[in-house]
């Protein structure tokens, strides 16, 4: 089984993208002692350019191996793109802040922000960009959404972020209202990393084992 380290510590991305990676029989490790880890800057003006210089900075620690770091969020028209890129710390006063805001915080903000706006108007979607990076350089940058329109009030108790206000017409459920297999085929980040493994599948690297 292939190896890929994933540069986060986020048990809901670990959790989607295990999901995927195990139809093609593709192992996803977090990047070992992470958390320890100095933690990156996310001052990128795109979700790509976020994911690339986590993918970059990450890379470096674990020589020789391919690993994945991505950048999403939710795009709302009627907030003009907004929260975008500052998704994770929609909540805090400091849209740079060094660490992310509670989910239940940024919801509850994003709630209160489309309070007066009519059902129809209430569009948006989820970006994902992931980057793939080996010992400090991209190789790689794969992009996936999900549009949907965002509900007054949360249902479903499986997703995290902001997925239990994301409603996804077709199947009738909030994100948070999905089961994996759903999740993985519907959402932004199952669609960006079946381009990233459709790549990887054609990417001669060798499998990493640790020195």
């Amino acid at each position: 089984m292939h190896r890929i380290f994933i540069a986060t510590s986020n048990a809901g991305k670990i959790r989607d993208f295990s999901a995927a990676a195990a139809l093609w029989e593709v192992e996803i490790l977090p990047v070992t002692n992470f958390s320890l880890l100095p933690a990156v800057v996310e001052d990128g003006n795109t979700f790509a350019a976020n994911a690339r210089k986590k993918a970059e900075n990450y890379s470096r620690y674990v020589p020789g191996g391919l690993v994945i770091a991505d950048d999403s969020g939710l795009e709302v028209d009627a907030l003009a793109g907004a929260p975008g890129v500052h998704s994770a710390r929609y909540a805090a006063n400091d849209p740079q802040a060094a660490s992310n805001s509670a989910d239940e915080a940024n919801n509850l903000k994003l709630i209160r922000a489309l309070e007066t706006v009519a059902q129809e108007k209430r569009t948006g979607r989820f970006v994902c960009a992931i980057a793939a990076a080996r010992d400090g350089a991209t190789l790689g940058v794969f992009e996936g959404t999900a549009e949907g329109i965002i509900l007054p009030e949360a249902r479903g108790a499986n997703g995290f972020g902001y997925d239990p206000l994301f409603y996804f017409p077709s199947l009738k459920k909030t994100f948070a209202e999905l089961g994996a297999e759903e999740k993985v085929q519907h959402s932004h980040r199952g669609q960006a990393f079946r381009k990233f493994l459709e790549w990887y599948r054609t990417f001669d690297l060798p499998s990493y084992s640790p020195t």
